[in-house]
């Protein structure tokens, strides 16, 4: 059977959780999603590298303008990192190219070797991730044994907690900013323990608000959609960290046509709201203008 050209799809809104499975690219995963559900129009939200599994919210149609606000979220992960070996990816799909002696591991030296991470920092990328250097992925040249300057990027490690250790592997839990690479997060540590070392699991269990409870994996999406069940949240579900307005209806058509709306914060700190209709239905994500103060829309969502 000739599958469906992208117009002939249905347009469908709203966000998929889904359980990344190990091997696949995140690509792969949002083009199986489009063509179980039959959606024209979807993205994903923070690539996983394929070894990695997890957490992978899915946006489809009107949600994916609000893809750029989990693509900033904070990420929580559960890492393992093995010691003594470093392999050209920092993960377990790199060639070994380093061994190195295990330092004898003890509480007391991983945790306090974990708390020195902790804050604000910088991070150099790794040469295997996806970031374009003249408008080629990084990985591209490192296939080919080139080697990119890359400037350091501030990141954030908000928490860092050791779960378990064994002589030759760490098991840790850390919840990171946007741009943080876990795999060279692990390669550093394993730096601070005089070591060298790789990821062999990495596991993604937060986007945001979104937590791994509430993912499917592809088999049980796929089931629930042959079931005709729901399977999609709203997009409002990545929004929830986010104060909300409810306007009339006057005040929806004129912010749809462009307008702007007197209405005071509710909080000096608030930079963003949502904005909903009499109907409980979300119709715009909306900010202050900084010199008028008056309400405008940032984005608006047409679901019709």
């Amino acid at each position: 059977m000739a599958r469906k050209r992208r117009q002939d799809r249905d347009p469908i809104h709203g966000i998929v959780l889904v359980d990344k499975p190990k091997g696949l690219t995140s690509n792969a995963v949002l083009q199986k999603v489009m063509r179980m559900l039959n959606a024209q129009k979807g993205g994903h939200t923070g690539a996983l590298d394929p070894f990695a599994t997890g957490l992978l919210p899915i946006c489809l149609g009107e949600a994916t303008k609000v893809s750029g606000l989990l693509l900033d979220a904070d990420k929580r992960y559960l890492a393992t990192l093995k010691l003594g070996e470093a392999t050209t990816t920092g993960d377990l799909d790199g060639e070994v190219i380093l061994t190195q002696s295990v330092p004898e591991l003890t509480d007391a030296l991983l945790e306090s070797t974990l708390e020195g991470f902790l804050g604000e920092g910088e991070q150099v990328p790794p040469m295997f991730s996806a970031l374009k250097h003249q408008g080629k992925p990084l990985y591209e040249y490192a296939r080919q044994g080139i080697e990119i300057e890359r400037p350091a990027r501030p990141i954030h490690i908000k928490s860092l907690k050791l779960l378990s250790f064994q002589p030759d592997e760490i098991q840790f839990e850390v919840l990171c900013s946007k741009g943080t690479y876990v795999r060279t997060l692990g390669e550093d540590i394993a730096k601070a323990l005089n070591t060298v070392g790789h990821l062999t699991a990495l596991r993604r269990t937060q986007t945001g608000s979104l937590t791994a409870d509430q993912m499917l994996s592809l088999e049980a999406l796929e089931e629930k959609v042959a079931e005709g069940e729901p399977s999609l949240f709203p997009l409002d579900i990545a929004l929830t960290d986010t104060p909300s307005l409810t306007l009339n209806d006057e005040q929806v058509d004129f912010l749809r046509h462009g307008g702007m709306l007197k209405i005071e914060k509710p909080d000096a700190d608030i930079e963003q709201v949502r904005l909903y209709d009499a109907q409980g239905q979300i119709v715009a994500m909306g900010e202050w203008h900084p010199k008028t103060g008056l309400l405008k829309a940032k984005r608006v969502f047409q679901f019709a």
